[in-house]
């Protein structure tokens, strides 16, 4: 229990800044630590469903209540997938060898294809989340969760580009088959819970995001050679986006056929 504990407090430590007790990052504090990954997702999803219905009952506008929807993954996850993503953009646009990609990766400076593409990204995501509705808004709390399973999938299983980075101590200091049984778990519980909710976007949503992590494999194969934890960053941002997109276009179509 005390290694569950531990890892717990490994993983929210590292991808959330939820305040957690203290526990030193050892092997075996870390070995159940991506079993925990996907909760920081399920803690992002209740506290978006909380706040919409709380916006709506306080009379907010669309905007400052779409705003607020937008920043709360920031603000829970003090934005670490969000620098994967910036780095990437940077790296990708380089059009450079696959060790400069690499370098450009783990340089903390952002270039200008990283401001480019940070302000879109927050543009076509403010105008995705003011689409969001009370019947696509309980599927779209789900995301949170599947993105970071599948992250988690991709630091267990996918090479390393990066034998030192932090998706590798993640990958390598984890009971591989115990986290890969339960993200499957989760899979199936994040799958049935959509079904459930609505079958159409519950099966769209893990739809949309099995294609973004098809993608993702591909091209940290191709371009870097591996993932690796702004790859990893990147990945979620991205399933995020795309999954709400889907959920919000499937929706509008499904309206438009009914």
């Amino acid at each position: 229990m005390k290694n569950l504990w531990n890892s717990f407090i490994v993983a929210f430590s590292m991808y959330s800044k939820i305040p957690m007790p203290r526990a030193d990052w050892t092997r075996e504090n870390m070995k159940y630590s991506m079993c925990f990954f996907p909760w920081v997702g399920l803690v992002i999803g209740a506290l978006e469903f909380g706040w919409f219905h709380l916006a709506v009952w306080l009379g907010f506008g669309t905007i400052f209540r779409t705003a607020v929807l937008v920043l709360i993954p920031v603000l829970v996850t003090g934005g670490i997938h969000l620098d994967g993503l910036l780095d990437t953009a940077d790296a990708m646009s380089s059009w450079r060898e696959k060790e400069r990609r690499l370098e450009i990766l783990k340089d903390s400076h952002a270039g200008a294809f990283a401001v480019i593409i940070g302000l879109c990204y927050f543009v076509i995501c403010f105008g995705a989340a003011s689409e969001v509705t009370r019947e696509t808004l309980p599927v779209l709390c789900l995301a949170f969760g599947i993105s970071r399973t599948f992250s988690a999938l991709s630091v267990e299983n996918f090479p390393n580009a990066n034998p030192k980075g932090t998706a590798a101590v993640f990958g390598n200091n984890s009971l591989k088959n115990i986290v890969n049984v339960t993200m499957a778990v989760y899979l199936l519980l994040f799958l049935a819970a959509g079904v459930l909710l609505n079958p159409f976007l519950g099966i769209l949503l893990m739809t949309a995001a099995a294609f973004v992590f098809v993608y993702y494999y591909h091209m940290a194969l191709k371009y870097f050679g591996g993932i690796t934890g702004d790859l990893a960053g990147f990945f979620v941002s991205l399933c995020e986006l795309v999954m709400l997109l889907t959920i919000i276009i499937g929706n509008r179509i499904a309206g438009m056929i009914g």
